[in-house]
């Protein structure tokens, strides 16, 4: 790393709700979460941030357990706190294991000159879901690839409550028949000579047509379709936010996530591999636009680095040379200079200090 990354241990437990105010939040999340975390071996401190429709909990721990003993141990905490959570408050899950310096790689998903108008925000979002963030998943020392932005494609069912109340059917009615007719059923098997036949029921939705021809109830022998009592169509979810840039408007933005104590250099350049690969594929007009790269602060950190030890090492023979008015014993006495360095990075790899501005830097003055 170019930098030293000084966050302490630490693990955040986030949860999403999508429909309760701060104050709900507090109470029937956050609470409960930071009591079940509290009585953890080896806690400093539990922090939290309530907020409409999130919650999040900080819990730091002593530096000497490690990173992955205390997730182990929320884990297993996570599951009393959700049975304490009412049912559909949301449910509460670990932040990755990451920093704040894992921010390594940041783009925009832009359209070229002339596709402006092709590609809508929600087209962006789905192709950044479902074609970019799937190919930079599993890249060694990416822990998560975040999405932001854009409008996330959903399948809508916009109910006519004045159909809905004149056939006395319960909205509860319509929920349970939109799942129940969007699943896979196995059974057994037959068995015909020497083959199997396995037994499936496949009722998976594939159109909004699928959806408009589920049967919700039964009338005089004739089926209440969804189409019946509803408008079927495509619609988003709801907002919390959005993305600009440039003064363009709306902007779907990704986000490349490093493990923590990764070596963010070479992170960086197998998503840069990995970019080139999936421009291949994506629709025409649509480009991967970087605006945050790590290495270039990486570049620049081990140039200045570079320049410091050389000048370094030239004022110190400059001085000595002065002192003892002879070029080569001046040589002579410089010539620690580099051995003690070399010494320094040998030790520093023993003991896995990472090289970085301020180690170099301090060992260097040493």
């Amino acid at each position: 790393g170019a930098v030293p990354d000084v966050t302490n241990n630490q693990v955040q437990v986030l949860t999403t709700s999508q429909n309760l105010s701060t104050q709900d939040i507090e109470q029937f999340i956050t609470y409960p979460i930071e009591l079940e975390m509290a009585n953890l071996p080896g806690v400093i401190e539990i922090r939290s941030v309530s907020k409409f429709g999130l919650s999040v909990v900080t819990i730091v721990f002593e530096d000497a357990m490690g990173t992955y003993l205390p997730r182990q141990l929320i884990a297993e905490k996570i599951k009393s706190a959700s049975e304490k959570i009412p049912r559909g408050f949301g449910s509460p899950e670990m932040g990755p294991i990451s920093t704040g310096l894992g921010e390594i790689y940041q783009y925009i998903l832009d359209t070229k000159p002339g596709y402006k108008d092709r590609y809508s925000a929600t087209d962006l979002r789905t192709i950044q879901d479902w074609i970019v963030k799937r190919q930079l998943s599993g890249i060694p020392g990416v822990v998560e690839v975040n999405t932001w932005g854009g409008r996330l494609k959903q399948y809508e069912v916009a109910i006519n409550t004045a159909k809905l109340n004149a056939m006395g059917i319960s909205l509860q009615r319509v929920f349970s028949a939109l799942e129940q007719n969007n699943s896979v059923a196995g059974g057994g098997y037959i068995e015909k000579v020497n083959q199997a036949y396995f037994i499936r029921g496949e009722g998976l939705v594939t159109s909004l047509e699928d959806i408009r021809k589920i049967v919700v109830d039964h009338r005089d022998g004739v089926p209440v379709l969804i189409r019946d009592l509803a408008t079927v169509g495509f619609g988003t979810a709801t907002r919390f936010g959005a993305i600009t840039g440039n003064g363009e408007g709306e902007k779907v933005l990704g986000q490349v996530m490093m493990l923590k104590d990764a070596n963010s250099k070479e992170v960086i350049d197998a998503v840069q591999e990995r970019v080139a690969d999936i421009s291949k594929s994506l629709p025409e007009g649509v480009y991967i636009n970087a605006f945050l790269d790590r290495s270039e602060l990486i570049g620049k950190t081990t140039a200045t680095v570079i320049e410091n030890l050389v000048l370094g090492c030239l004022i110190v023979i400059f001085v000595v040379v002065l002192l003892l008015g002879n070029f080569r014993s001046g040589l002579v006495v410089a010539s620690v200079i580099p051995l003690s360095l070399l010494f320094a990075l040998g030790m520093m790899n023993l003991f896995g200090v990472d090289a970085n501005l301020m180690s170099l830097g301090a060992i260097d003055f040493g």
